[in-house]
């Protein structure tokens, strides 16, 4: 149900570790999106909680320059800090004009600089400003939800700074039919969501079955030898059991023909072969 995929040479087994691990303490902790290294960046809200004054218990805006505005202690510069970052530099700007010893503790209420986008079969598509507090379904509904051409799955793209990727591939009939939690996964900022939309699939089959000609599939649908002659509506009592698949090579290579025993295939024997866009199939009359 959940599959994540890595560019870089990772096991399967312990990205997925890594996935549940950050979803668990991510759900314990409350605070998603902060333990991932996010940097700051223009129009983040920050909110900013000092101890020993709680006069400078402020919410600020990160400004277009990267820095945000504390009543007395004035601009701080925060761009491109961890909230770490941020809350090491104004400890050090309150304890050199105000405070002798300060604790300091920082929160990212709103993560502008770097929103999750929102693509492919939703109402909404595009960037979204969000709390940093978002699971998988609350992103898809605040995108508008899922559009009817949605396929059967969501990727999220997960970013990192240091150029790696990550893909999950999630099941909608998990998130959705079965209300799964394990994949109601929490979206940090800088994520990429993708609904893929179904396509369709044009299939011909020709010559001896009950209904020859173009047969359109959508592609999530499974889309075999046998599903396309059933589609067909079986074969004619002229048939052969031998059929001919001639498939176009991709980007204009070369193509290519398979010739397999229908008896085969449906008894198991063989491989009940995928078909794919603009196949053609063909069943020749058998002269026995």
């Amino acid at each position: 149900m959940v599959s994540p995929r890595r560019t870089a040479l990772a096991p399967r087994s312990v990205l997925l570790s890594v996935v549940v691990a950050l979803f668990l303490v991510a759900t314990a902790d409350g605070v998603w999106g902060q333990s991932l290294g996010y940097r700051v960046g223009p129009k983040d809200l920050i909110d900013i909680k000092v101890f020993e004054a709680p006069e400078f218990n402020v919410s600020a805006r990160v400004s277009e320059d990267g820095a945000i505005n504390l009543p007395v202690v004035g601009d701080i510069l925060v761009n491109g800090l961890t909230d770490g970052g941020v809350t090491l530099r104004i400890r050090e700007a309150l304890e050199e004009c105000c405070i002798q010893r300060a604790t300091v503790s920082v929160q990212i209420l709103e993560f502008n600089a770097r929103p999750i986008s929102v693509i492919g079969a939703v109402s909404r598509p595009g960037p979204l400003s969000f709390s940093g507090r978002w699971t998988l379904l609350e992103a898809l509904t605040a995108a508008g939800g899922l559009a009817p051409s949605h396929g059967d799955e969501v990727h999220i793209l997960r970013r990192a700074d240091n150029g790696l990727t990550d893909q999950i591939e999630i099941s909608l009939q998990a998130l959705l039919g079965e209300a799964d939690p394990r994949v109601n996964l929490p979206i940090f900022a800088n994520d990429l969501i993708n609904v893929p939309p179904t396509i369709e699939v044009t299939i011909f089959c020709l010559g001896e079955v009950e209904r020859p000609g173009a047969m359109v599939f959508k592609s999530t649908e499974r889309i075999t030898l046998l599903t396309a002659i059933a589609r067909a509506g079986g074969l004619t009592d002229r048939s052969s059991r031998k059929i001919t698949i001639k498939r176009e090579g991709r980007g204009g290579g070369v193509a290519t023909e398979l010739t397999v025993d229908y008896k085969d295939v449906l008894s198991g024997k063989s491989d009940d072969i995928t078909l794919r866009e603009g196949d053609v199939v063909v069943v020749k009359e058998s002269f026995f």
